[in-house]
């Protein structure tokens, strides 16, 4: 029997739409992937907690480990801490630093192989009171802070971007300053972090500049002082061209791990023009593969046998729902994420930290299941239905 239901368009109107219904291809077991891909995955908001939560932080640990386990289950890593959990939006230093402690600890139980689950922690300076920070030292000192605690846990670190650093730099010289300091210090190698202003205006500027290609300048330059000490970088423009330009300089062994939550799967895939010194395609660190994770493991399970076409089948689909999701105001991708979270019963609430739930509109959500259904990414379609049925009954609409 068909699943169908009453869901409002662009316009304001209602309209019956009846599901595909199709679910996730099942990713194959066991096969090693030949691009590293982590997702930088969500939290679980407590919703039962006495909080303000405008104001006040609450987790559902058992929920959110749980999720963590089933990314690893499919053979992705973790990026923990990020700004998919919230981080520098409703999910403050203290939380997040607990956070950390939890999913490294699971990620050492958690072994499909006989090796430790993967996972990478957001290090930053957001614990600091902006308004207090005057001089780069000042954020040096942020970050030292962090690191200290990230690594006394056994983390390896992502290097995110900092307000504050953006706030206070008055050049670029700045920036080789503060990152000089932090990557000589480093343990291990870390992955540094640029995010666009689209998904923080904050951010605005970074590197020093508003020129993207002379900002790219001063990021190569600091990791060709630093080699050694940079896994790789991740960087979130939604610009292709820019992210390729910037691979094809990278040092050799220097990863490029795509942020770009519009083009991934082409750049993911490659462009044949890699060699020893140049790199011809992206590894992956995305918000998207947390609402698209059977996909991505399968996708990724083909392209790692050579299956190219098979790669493309099945994340190509996904890429106009990623679209919707992170379309501006960008930084309320959180929202989606989490709804496809609910829909696909990974949790029983539709909350979220800090109340982010109410930054999408109905319009948007419906659109989204829509997207959604049409990717085959839908677990449980019945499921699915009933909780979209219950969102769209809580805003007058009877479904």
């Amino acid at each position: 029997m068909a699943l169908t239901l009453t869901l409002p368009t662009v316009d304001g109107a209602l309209a019956a739409y009846a599901l595909r219904g199709t679910v996730p291809t099942k990713p194959a077991a066991g096969i090693p992937f030949n691009r590293i891909a982590y997702s930088a995955a969500h939290v679980v908001a407590d919703p039962l907690a006495a909080v303000d939560p405008w104001l006040q932080c609450a987790v559902d640990w058992d929920a959110t480990i749980g999720y963590r386990r089933h990314l690893w289950s499919l053979g992705l890593g973790v990026a923990e801490a990020m700004d998919t959990a919230q981080r520098g939006m409703g999910l403050d230093w203290p939380t997040s630093l607990e956070l950390i402690r939890r999913s490294v600890d699971a990620a050492k139980d958690f072994s499909s192989d006989g090796v430790g689950a993967l996972v990478a922690s957001g290090c930053g300076t957001d614990h600091l009171d902006i308004d207090n920070v005057k001089t780069v030292d000042d954020v040096i000192r942020g970050y030292e802070e962090q690191m200290a605690a990230i690594e006394a846990l056994g983390g390896k670190l992502i290097v995110m971007a900092s307000r504050a650093l953006a706030r206070v730099a008055k050049s670029p010289a700045d920036y080789e300053r503060v990152y000089d300091r932090v990557l000589s210090q480093a343990k291990q190698p870390v992955v540094l972090h640029w995010l666009g202003p689209m998904f923080d205006p904050a951010l605005a500027g970074y590197w020093g500049t508003t020129d993207v290609d002379k900002a790219m300048d001063t990021a190569l330059g600091i990791i060709g002082a630093h080699p050694d000490k940079v896994d790789g970088i991740k960087i979130s423009l939604l610009d292709k061209d820019k992210e390729i330009a910037m691979r094809r300089r990278l040092p050799p062994g220097v990863r490029m791990y795509t942020g770009d939550d519009f083009n991934y799967a082409e750049l993911i895939a490659g462009d044949g023009f890699g060699s020893e010194s140049t790199h011809g395609q992206s590894d992956a660190l995305l918000g998207i593969f947390d609402a698209i994770a059977p996909a991505a493991s399968a996708a990724l399970g083909e392209l790692a046998q050579g299956n190219v076409d098979k790669f493309h089948a099945i994340l190509g689909p996904t890429v106009p729902l990623s679209r919707h999701i992170f379309a501006a105001p960008t930084r309320f991708y959180k929202t989606g994420v989490v709804f496809m979270a609910w829909l696909n019963g990974h949790q029983t609430h539709f909350t979220m930290v800090g109340g982010q739930q109410s930054t999408r509109s109905l319009q948007h959500l419906a659109e989204l299941f829509r997207l959604a259904d049409a990717a085959d990414l839908l677990e449980h379609p019945e499921l699915a239905v009933r909780r979209m049925k219950t969102l769209l009954a809580m805003h007058g609409v009877e479904a």
